[in-house]
């Protein structure tokens, strides 16, 4: 097992038999991103995206909540620029996490809002605390909703309800969110870390150089809008860039002996 604390443990790493988890260490203020919490996380992420051993990630936050998101106490509304803040600070962040190639689970443990709510988004399974808020709070302050947020919401609850939550600022429960199909699942809290490192850690045993073919093609039908056709062409594809892979051949091979696969990942 390794782990890493980067600038004074802004954000945790650790690495334990294929899971990598990651913690946002700032519960002072809600795990809000500042300048050095930002590259921090690039750091681990950077850790992650080199290791081979890491075969899935857990995302969580220290304290009582996930990421309240950017960190306000010395922002310039007069002064700052807006888009460059996002378009460079926090956006890389968003997407890197969302381009991860290996399968990603949010262990959402509290407030989840900006920036929080984006790198929540940005995971493939999302399980929130039936205490966790989510939505977007940025009327009360007169911004936008950003980091990913609105397509998120689009394409999980439609747009619609996303308006709604929109004009009105009002965050959803853990409970409310995963009944809308914002989120996968919601559950207590003092089950929820044991319960998403359980999933990843099963998850972490399987064909993760399949599952990486798949989040390529999921993330492609949504990003290029692919015919049923093409998504096929994609998948005959990816199973024939995968044949002879040792997964694959295990995979049949115990499938055929009737024995449980023992699959070496990426």
């Amino acid at each position: 097992m390794t782990n890493a604390k980067p600038s004074e443990s802004c954000v945790l790493l650790s690495i334990d038999n294929g899971l990598a988890e990651i913690t946002l260490n700032r519960p002072e203020v809600m795990n809000s991103l500042d300048d050095q919490m930002v590259q921090d996380f690039h750091t681990v992420l950077g850790t992650i995206e080199n290791d081979p051993t890491v075969r899935a990630v857990v995302i969580t936050g220290a304290g009582r909540g996930f990421c309240a998101g950017r960190d306000l106490s010395n922002a310039s509304p007069l002064e700052e620029d807006a888009a460059q803040i996002l378009s460079q600070v926090f956006n890389p962040l968003v997407l890197r996490i969302r381009d991860l190639t290996v399968p990603t689970f949010a262990a959402v443990n509290g407030a989840a809002l900006g920036v929080g709510f984006g790198i929540v988004m940005a995971c493939d399974v999302v399980t929130v605390s039936e205490r966790a808020r989510l939505g977007s709070p940025f009327a009360a302050i007169g911004c936008v909703l950003d980091s990913g947020g609105h397509r998120a919401m689009v394409e999980r609850i439609g747009p619609h309800r996303t308006l709604d939550l929109i004009y009105t600022s009002r965050l959803l429960s853990g409970a409310e969110a995963a009944e809308m199909g914002l989120v996968n699942y919601s559950m207590p809290s003092d089950r929820l870390l044991e319960a998403v490192r359980s999933k990843a850690s099963t998850v972490a045993q399987g064909p993760t150089a399949a599952f990486a073919k798949s989040k390529a093609i999921v993330r492609s039908i949504l990003d290029e809008g692919h015919s049923a056709k093409v998504s096929m062409g994609l998948e005959a594809n990816a199973q024939g860039e995968l044949a002879g892979d040792p997964d694959y051949v295990e995979g049949i091979s115990a499938f055929i002996q009737k024995r449980q696969p023992n699959f070496i990942g990426r």
